[in-house]
C-alpha cells in the first residue's frame, strides 16, 4: 500500500516542459569503430564533452567562414606535444594571428634543436637542479638546452641591430625578434626548422605577438645584452599599434584561447576596438571565483565589450593538451 507522504512527493512538483526538441544524452556506441563519429558523439554526451562538442562546431563554422583568426597559448603548451599542433596550423595557413609566452617563442627554437623528455610530476627539485634538469609539469628540459639557445639568440639581437638601427639606435618590437628568429633558423645546422611554429610564421607571414618577451630566457638574455650594447630598445607598443590595426581591418574576428594569462587578455583587448569577438573557444582549467582574467568565462569578457554579446562562444573546462588536439582532429584537419 503506498504511503500518503510518497504519494505528496511524487504529485505536488511542478509539471515538467517538454524537452524533446532537445537532443538526448546518448555516448558514442564502440560497436561501431568510427573515431570520426566519436567526436561528433560529444555534442550529445553532455558534461564537458559536450561543451568540446559546442566549441568543435564554432571552429567548424569560423572555417567555412574564413574569419580571420586568433590562437592565443601560454608556453607550456609549446613545451608539451601541442607545439606540432600548432605548427601544423601555422604551416598551413589555418591560423591568421599568434600570440604567446615567452616561452612559447623560445621554446619552440630551443626543441628545433633538441627535444625534451617525459618526466615525472613528483620529481624532486633538488634532485634535478644537482642533475642540470629543470621541470615543466612532468616535462624535462636541460641546461644544455638553454646553452645553445644563448648563443642562437645572441646572433638574432646582433642581425637586429644590424639592420634595423637608424640614427643610432635600435628599436625592435616583440614580433620583429620573433621574426628574426625565424628567418635565421632556417640557416642554423642542427635545428629541424621545419617542425619550427616560429619558422613557419616568418615562412607564411604570420606574425607572432608576445607582449611578455622579456619574460622568460629571451628577457634574461637582452640584459646581458643591452650591458654592451644600450642603444638596443624594445618598443612593445609598436607591436599594441600593430595588432590593433589588424583587428579594426577584420569585419569579424574569431579566437580559439588555450589556457589564459598574458596572451589570452592581448587577444581580448585588442578585439575591444572594433566591439568584441563575433566568435571565441575558451579552453582551460581555469575558473573565476578569484576575479582572475585566466579563469574569466566569456561572459566576464562580454561585459568588457571583449566578446560580442551576439557572438557564438564556448568555454571547454579541459586541460588543453587533451581538448585541443581532439578540436584540431575534428575541424581543422577533417578531410571533407
Amino acid at each position: 500500500m503506498q504511503n500518503k507522504n510518497e504519494k505528496k512527493l511524487y504529485y505536488n512538483l511542478k509539471k515538467s516542459v517538454d524537452l524533446s526538441r532537445l537532443p538526448k544524452i546518448e555516448g558514442y556506441n564502440f560497436e561501431k569503430n568510427d573515431f570520426e563519429k566519436i567526436l561528433e558523439s560529444f555534442n550529445t554526451t553532455g558534461l564537458q564533452a559536450g561543451e568540446l562538442g559546442r566549441a568543435i562546431e564554432i571552429t567548424k563554422t569560423m572555417i567555412r567562414e574564413k574569419v580571420p583568426l586568433f590562437l592565443s597559448y601560454t608556453s607550456n603548451m609549446v613545451s608539451s606535444g601541442v607545439r606540432e599542433h600548432i605548427c601544423y596550423l601555422v604551416k598551413n595557413n589555418k591560423v591568421n594571428v599568434l600570440v604567446t609566452a615567452a616561452g612559447g617563442i623560445e621554446e619552440d627554437v630551443i626543441k628545433a634543436r633538441m627535444p625534451f623528455s617525459v618526466g615525472d610530476f613528483n620529481a624532486k627539485g633538488e634532485t634535478l637542479f644537482d642533475s642540470g634538469v629543470s621541470r615543466i609539469g612532468n616535462i624535462f628540459t636541460t641546461n644544455e638546452h638553454y646553452t645553445y639557445f644563448e648563443f642562437f639568440m645572441r646572433k638574432v639581437f646582433d642581425k637586429l641591430m644590424e639592420e634595423k638601427t637608424k640614427d643610432g639606435y635600435c628599436i625592435v618590437s616583440p614580433s620583429e625578434i620573433a621574426e628574426m628568429m625565424g628567418r635565421l633558423i632556417e640557416s642554423e645546422e642542427e635545428y629541424d626548422f621545419n617542425s619550427s611554429i616560429v619558422y613557419n610564421a616568418y615562412k607564411n607571414k604570420i606574425p607572432i605577438f608576445c607582449p611578455g618577451i622579456v619574460d622568460g630566457a629571451i628577457g634574461d638574455m637582452l640584459y646581458f645584452y643591452k650591458k654592451n650594447h644600450s642603444n638596443f630598445v624594445l618598443d612593445t607598443a609598436r607591436d599594441h599599434e600593430r595588432i590593433i590595426d589588424y583587428t579594426l581591418q577584420q569585419e569579424k574576428t574569431g579566437a580559439i584561447i588555450l589556457g589564459g594569462g598574458i596572451s589570452k587578455h592581448y587577444v581580448l583587448n585588442a578585439n575591444i576596438f572594433k566591439e568584441g569577438l563575433d566568435y571565441a573557444v575558451y579552453i582551460s582549467t581555469a575558473q573565476g571565483f578569484d576575479g582572475s582574467d585566466s579563469g574569466g568565462n566569456v561572459d566576464e569578457a562580454i561585459s568588457w565589450a571583449k566578446v560580442k554579446p551576439t557572438a557564438m562562444h564556448a568555454k571547454v573546462y579541459c586541460e588543453a593538451s587533451i581538448a585541443f588536439p581532439l578540436l584540431v582532429a575534428a575541424s581543422f584537419a577533417k578531410k571533407n
